[in-house]
Order: C-alpha cells, then sequence, then structure tokens
C-alpha cells in the first residue's frame, strides 16, 4: 500500500512539473546569476557583506565560473585573476 502512494505523488508531482520544466530551468539559471554577481562582487570592487560565508563556495565557483561569464555575454574572464579561457 505505501508503494502504490508513493508512485502516485511521483506520478502527481511530475504532472505539476511537466508544464513549467522550462520555467522553473530558467528561475534555476537566474538564480545561480545572481549568486555568481553576488560571489563575485568583492573581485569586481563591489563590498560583499557576506563574503565570510561565502569564501567555502569559491572552488564551486572556479568550477562554473566560465559558462557563467559567456551566459552573461562577456567573451573572456573579466577578472585578471581567474583565466578560464
Amino acid at each position: 500500500m505505501k508503494q502504490k502512494w508513493q508512485r502516485f505523488w511521483q506520478i502527481y508531482d511530475e504532472m505539476l512539473k511537466t508544464g513549467h520544466r522550462a520555467e522553473i530551468l530558467r528561475e534555476l539559471r537566474d538564480e545561480e546569476d545572481v549568486f555568481m554577481i553576488l560571489m563575485c562582487s568583492e573581485m569586481l570592487g563591489l563590498p560583499n557583506p557576506v563574503h565570510f560565508y561565502t569564501l567555502e563556495t569559491y572552488p564551486l565557483l572556479l568550477e562554473r565560473f566560465h559558462d557563467w561569464h559567456q551566459r552573461m555575454g562577456m567573451e573572456r574572464s573579466p577578472l585578471e585573476h581567474i583565466r578560464c579561457c
């Protein structure tokens, strides 16, 4: 009986997501762009009020930086000390 309910909720969840999958992915991409700007703000000369809390995420930032700056329309990295291209 428990498996039937789990299957029911799984199908229900998929039905809700089906029509909105592109919107959900776009919204996640926009949130990631804002996060990347926040992370890079100090490198660009803007004060970052949460710098201490974001230090742990810099290794992840470097992995995604190349895709981000190309998506923002920059052919080359805008930061001199991060060379990804």
